[in-house]
């Protein structure tokens, strides 16, 4: 695989030619965008699992910043669920792209850790909004078995967890798909999805009218998730200053990661996983990640945090030898 490091002048600013990075991370406790209780904690569960020490021990520069303010679920009055918590979360998502955006223009990596992936309405919005004042495009490489394309009039559920793309892509909600100055925060073009296998038609639907690149574990399971990797960290920097990474931790199949509200079956392996991460660490594109929808409640022992504190370290440069 091609990569940058043949040219120390393609680092990204936030990045040294060792790969020593300033890791500002953030917690997002939310599960206002889902059905299910208990993402809120996954914050907890990944730092409980070491998160800051195990970047620490690869080199990077670890700040630790704490969590984003998120209401509380039972301080909404009735039967408020699905879209009835859109607000909410656009305000969540309006604080976490204030922080990412800050986080990048100082020359950091965000990394933020959910919560469900509603939030990456906000997260990829601020890293959008601070790259467009250098004049670059983001790209977006989105690791999960779901599409999250949804908008709030196609959804059937009504769960804001299974919208941030459209939102990111300027359809949906203005208060949702308005937070990147300017907006939209990413283009078609350069967004890519890897791992689908459970889609809707409306999420089918859009995809392909918008022309989207989407690999499914079809495609993985025919060409290997080298190739299919390879490919989808091409698309997703050219034209772009970078690439943000997000990633839903029901992409591993759960048996691998049982601690998630969403599970569906045939997902990627454990060295799948690790090795989509080691391909992303080996290309230094990465601006920001997030790692989101780990459950606690439904997990056993810790162990989707533990898995996902592993991916985290491949994806920041942990190398086997």
């Amino acid at each position: 695989m091609a990569t940058l490091l043949d040219d120390p002048r393609s680092l990204p600013a936030h990045q040294t030619r060792r790969g020593v990075r300033d890791v500002h991370i953030v917690g997002v406790p939310m599960d206002l965008g889902a059905s299910r209780r208990g993402v809120d904690m996954g914050p907890s569960a990944m730092r409980l699992a070491g998160v800051a020490e195990r970047l620490a021990q690869l080199g990077h520069a670890v700040e630790d910043h704490g969590n984003v303010r998120v209401p509380d679920r039972t301080s909404f009055t009735g039967t408020a669920g699905g879209r009835a918590f859109l607000p909410a979360i656009a305000e969540v998502c309006a604080e976490l792209a204030t922080f990412t955006a800050g986080a990048l223009r100082n020359g950091a990596t965000p990394l933020v850790l959910g919560g469900d992936h509603s939030l990456g309405a906000g997260s990829v919005a601020g890293v959008a909004t601070a790259l467009a004042e250098r004049g670059e495009a983001l790209g977006l490489l989105w690791l999960d078995a779901h599409s999250d394309i949804h908008t709030p009039d196609s959804s059937g559920s009504g769960n804001v967890h299974g919208m941030p793309v459209a939102h990111l892509l300027g359809l949906g909600d203005p208060r949702l798909s308005g937070l990147a100055a300017p907006g939209p925060a990413v283009r078609p073009e350069h967004v890519v999805y890897v791992g689908l296998r459970d889609v809707d038609p409306p999420e089918r639907a859009l995809i392909r009218e918008l022309g989207i690149r989407a690999f499914t574990m079809r495609d993985i399971d025919e060409r290997g998730l080298r190739a299919v990797m390879t490919d989808a960290i091409e698309i997703t920097m050219r034209g772009t200053g970078g690439i943000h990474v997000s990633c839903d931790a029901d992409w591993v199949d759960p048996s691998e990661a049982p601690g998630v509200g969403t599970p569906v079956r045939g997902g990627a392996t454990l060295r799948e996983a690790h090795l989509a991460m080691e391909i992303v660490a080996d290309a230094h594109a990465m601006l920001s990640m997030d790692l989101v929808e780990i459950n606690p409640i439904l997990d056993r022992h810790n162990h989707t945090a533990e898995l996902a504190v592993d991916l985290l370290a491949s994806a920041f440069g942990r190398r086997i030898l």
